[in-house]
């Protein structure tokens, strides 16, 4: 799987490449060289584009399982690193299950100590419970 992204990733850069260079050519613009511009625009250019463009399709079409969370595209948008978004959903899940862990350790505590007042107040009927549900409450 990681191939398919080295793959893609090694497409995108060169189109960026070949983009950035194109940029480059047009912002070099002079108009006494507007004949050469134009030849280098349409023959090299539009070719490494469409080539580059084929080629990142090609590579889409490997990835179409693929699902990135809308979340990291605006880490991406607003120039913060993507992997601070794993980073960040990491400790939210940690912090959930330390959460949920205190309510589920609070509800055994309070549990134990129920069973054991009701069996004080009620000693017949948890005698009964006990029996169904165990002799040992969990603690």
């Amino acid at each position: 799987m990681a191939e398919k992204f080295d793959n893609l990733e090694e497409h995108l850069e060169k189109f960026v490449e070949n983009i950035r260079q194109l940029g480059i050519i047009v912002s070099d613009f002079q108009p006494s060289s507007q004949t050469g511009l134009n030849q280098k625009l349409f023959s090299l250019s539009w070719n490494f584009m469409i080539t580059g463009l084929q080629d990142i399709e090609k590579c889409r079409q490997q990835l179409h399982d693929i699902n990135v969370p809308l979340e990291v595209f605006e880490y991406i948008d607003q120039g913060r690193n993507p992997q601070l978004y794993t980073k960040e959903c990491l400790e939210r899940a940690l912090a959930k299950n330390e959460q949920v862990k205190g309510k589920i350790d609070t509800l055994t505590k309070f549990k134990s100590l129920l069973i054991s007042e009701l069996g004080k107040v009620f000693p017949e009927e948890m005698a009964k419970y006990k029996a169904i549900h165990g002799d040992d409450p969990p603690s």
